[in-house]
């Protein structure tokens, strides 16, 4: 484990403004090292938690701790931390070296040894030579650089982040998310990152933790979190999921419509049960192993998105489905045209039956 790495554990955090409670009894445990994101739609208390950590917010009860030190009521500029801002918070009257260097002047290094730990900083992010640069000169991905160099100069413990990629354009965003992915493994400190991008959090995490309504809902690894959502709210918003009421038969099987699926997986408990049915699992022709686990349906659009097919689907009931195909030559001989007639089968270990939120 880095040395420079903290611990973090927050207990029992809640935040209240007047009657509004932005957060409310929120604990969490963060590694030593570990990259845990925070996700949420807006207003999910995410950010909230975030500025209590960083020591911005103070919370109505409970408490923050840096490992063995209670840090609930300390200072952020007595915190250790570095943060990287959603606009990155860059002056622009200065140069890259001056910003970057900010950090050492605010802590009263001295300033024989700037040089030296700009120039680190720099090379950590591929801006190696950019120290006399003015900040309009930069683009939107070099100036996200600068704030990262800058967050990390004094070789803080703990990184936080509040959606430091939101301002980029799509391609930028996609190839920043592996560069601090590959950061992080090279720095080895804790980062506490925000975002409402489920695709951004599922690519850079060790963790997530899916916020709503100021309360935790569920922390695990990106792949558990995908396919063991806790309940229909983690499911709609981790991945590309249609969500349909279903009726338990027994332990392991519901019914949609006349359609019987079995499930991998214990069936849980209780009337409101929700299917997340993930567009990529749906399976073309995959169906004759496993007869009770087909659906067939009219096929109500196909669009083509580049690496991939999204086709449309409605079942006899009503029920609206879609499916998502890897657009090679062979896919649009296996969907028929609008109209048509077309049987997927979603496999028992993909056929994942969760309880419907605040049900």
């Amino acid at each position: 484990m880095d040395k420079r790495a903290e611990s973090v554990e927050i207990r029992s955090a809640s935040k209240a403004y007047g009657s509004v409670r932005a957060l409310d009894d929120v604990s969490l445990n963060v590694g030593a090292g570990e990259f845990v994101s925070l996700l949420g739609p807006s207003g999910s208390g995410k950010t909230t938690l975030l500025g209590i950590l960083g020591g911005f917010i103070v919370p109505s009860s409970g408490s923050v701790h840096f490992g063995a030190r209670d840090v609930t009521y300390v200072p952020p500029h007595k915190r250790d931390i570095g943060v990287v801002f959603q606009n990155y918070a860059l002056f622009p009257h200065m140069s890259v070296g001056e910003n970057v260097a900010f950090p050492l002047r605010a802590r009263r290094l001295p300033k024989s040894k700037w040089p030296d730990r700009v120039r680190a900083a720099l090379a950590m992010v591929d801006l190696a030579g950019y120290e006399e640069r003015g900040v309009a000169q930069l683009s939107g991905g070099q100036r996200q650089r600068v704030a990262l160099a800058r967050a990390m100069i004094f070789e803080p413990r703990l990184i936080l982040m509040d959606e430091p990629l939101s301002a980029l354009d799509k391609q930028l965003r996609e190839s920043m998310q592996i560069e601090l992915r590959a950061l992080h493994r090279r720095i080895g400190a804790t980062i506490i990152y925000v975002t409402h991008d489920q695709r951004e959090a599922l690519t850079m995490s060790d963790r997530v933790a899916v916020m709503k309504d100021g309360r935790l809902i569920q922390i695990d690894e990106p792949a558990r979190l995908h396919d063991h959502p806790a309940d229909s709210f983690v499911a709609s918003f981790i991945g590309e999921a249609t969500l349909l009421p279903v009726r338990r038969v027994d332990a392991c099987s519901v019914t949609l419509g006349n359609a019987v699926l079995r499930s991998a997986r214990a069936i849980p408990a209780g009337d409101a049960l929700m299917l997340a049915v993930h567009s990529e699992k749906l399976l073309i022709d995959g169906g004759a192993a496993n007869v009770n686990n087909c659906l067939t349906g009219t096929v109500t659009d196909v669009v083509y998105q580049g690496e991939s097919l999204r086709v449309f689907l409605a079942l006899a009931d009503g029920t609206a489905l879609s499916l998502r195909q890897p657009s090679h030559h062979q896919a649009y001989s296996r969907i028929p045209p609008v109209g048509g007639s077309l049987t997927v089968t979603l496999h028992p270990e993909d056929t994942i039956v969760v309880p419907k939120a605040d049900a």
